[in-house]
């Protein structure tokens, strides 16, 4: 009986020596994201005041968690669409210019960041940023369409 009771307490031991990996911790973190993707709806009841037009469009905007560069591609049917940028500011507040946007096409702008700041990529995942679209009927400093980008997944992207 006693070499029972001993055979068991050593194979509990061992078999508590052998399921640890010594500190009791996992030894792979869970790994961070190469990349987040952002989401945004234009349209002008999103301008700050709203306005009238029927134009509408959409962003994606993919960050590099890695580089701090983010892609971006803005795509509208804005009629007489003359410029377009990425401004910090939060839904239902106007803000400053940060990034402008390239005019690919008539329907199409786009973008290629440099190296995010601290400061930018945390506006950036905190959704303080937003795509407008100007044009001759609604010029600077307002908007024709606007939309808020927001985490892809997250559930924003209501305005």
């Amino acid at each position: 009986m006693k070499l029972l009771i001993r055979f068991l307490a050593i194979s509990i031991i061992l078999l508590g020596l052998f399921s640890c990996d010594g500190d009791g911790y996992s030894s792979d973190p869970t790994p961070i994201p190469t990349t987040t993707t952002f989401n945004a709806t234009l349209s002008g009841v999103r301008e700050v005041p709203p306005n009238n037009s029927t134009a509408t469009g959409t962003a994606v905007l993919t960050f590099n968690n890695t580089t701090k560069i983010f892609s971006i591609t803005v795509t509208h049917n804005v009629v007489g669409a003359n410029v377009a940028h990425i401004h910090k500011g939060a839904v239902g507040v106007s803000g400053d210019i940060v990034f402008p946007l390239t005019s690919t096409s008539a329907t199409t702008y786009t973008y290629t960041s440099p190296a995010l700041t601290t400061a930018q990529e945390a506006d950036l995942k905190a959704e303080l940023y937003y795509v407008n679209i100007h044009s001759a009927t609604y010029s600077l400093p307002l908007g024709e369409i606007r939309g808020q980008l927001f985490k892809q997944g997250t559930g924003g992207g209501s305005y």
